[in-house]
C-alpha cells in the first residue's frame, strides 16, 4: 500500500495541519505517564493531567473556537484498519512517535457500505498537530513504517475531540440507517467482518480486505 505525507496535496482533503501549538509538556507527559501496549492498543477519551496543562485551553479556544474538549491517548501496537469512525466535530491527533493514519471520505460510504480500496495511507511525523475532519473516515492509528517494515516501536498518540465524545451511548430509537452506525456518544462506526467490533455487534459495512500493514 502506498503510503504519502500528511504534508502533502493528497491530505488536504482530509484534514489540516495547526501550527503554532507547543506540544513539549503535553507529549512529555503522555510519554511519561501513560503505557504503550505490546500487542493491543488501549484508548483513553479524556485524562485529567493531560487535560489540566495550558495547551489545553489552547486548544479549546484556538482550534475549537472556544467549544469543550477533551484530550486523552491512544497507545499500543496496530497494523490493521478494521474499522472506520466519524464524529461530528474534527479530531485532533499529536503523536509522540512517527505513525500512520488510514483515512476515507465519508461521501465514499453508500447506504452503510464502503470498499476499503477507497482507503489511503498517511505518515504522520512525531509532534505534528494533525486536524481530522468530522467528513473524514479513521481509526486507530497504525505503527511506521521503515524501509518497508513495520516499526517494532508502537505509538503513543494524544487525540482530542468534543468533550463526552467515546463515552456511553444515548439511548435511542432508530429512525434510519445512520442510527445503526453509532457505537458510542458522537461516535459513528463501520467495521470490517474480520474485527472484534464486528464480532461484539458493531455495524459491517467494509467491504474488501481488511488492510494490514504488516503483509507484504
Amino acid at each position: 500500500m502506498r503510503i504519502k505525507s500528511v504534508f502533502s496535496h493528497s491530505f488536504e482533503k482530509y484534514g489540516a495541519i495547526l501550527s503554532g501549538y507547543d506540544v513539549t509538556d503535553l507529549l512529555k507527559k503522555l510519554e511519561d505517564k501513560t503505557e504503550k501496549p505490546a500487542t493491543v492498543v488501549i484508548y483513553e477519551p479524556g485524562d485529567a493531567e493531560l487535560e489540566s496543562l495550558p495547551i489545553a485551553k489552547e486548544l479549546s479556544d484556538n482550534a475549537y473556537g472556544g467549544m469543550p474538549i477533551q484530550i486523552g491517548y491512544c497507545n499500543g501496537n496496530n497494523t490493521k484498519l478494521n474499522c472506520l469512525e466519524y464524529h461530528r466535530g474534527s479530531e485532533i491527533n499529536i503523536p509522540a512517535n512517527d505513525m500512520i493514519l488510514l483515512l476515507a471520505s465519508l461521501q465514499s460510504v453508500k447506504n452503510g457500505k464502503l470498499d476499503t480500496n477507497s482507503v489511503e495511507a498517511f505518515y504522520v511525523p512525531k509532534g505534528t498537530v494533525v486536524q481530522v475532519y468530522e467528513t473524514t473516515l479513521h481509526y486507530a492509528p497504525c505503527n511506521a513504517v521503515v524501509n518497508g517494515d513495520v516499526s517494532k516501536e508502537g505509538f503513543r498518540v494524544i487525540v482530542v475531540l468534543p468533550k463526552n465524545t467515546n463515552t456511553e451511548k444515548p439511548a435511542l430509537t432508530e429512525k434510519n440507517l445512520e442510527d445503526k452506525l453509532l457505537w458510542a456518544r458522537n461516535k459513528w462506526l463501520i467495521a470490517h467482518p474480520d474485527s472484534n467490533e464486528a464480532k461484539n455487534g458493531a455495524f459491517v459495512g467494509l467491504i474488501g480486505r481488511n488492510i494490514d500493514l504488516a503483509s507484504k
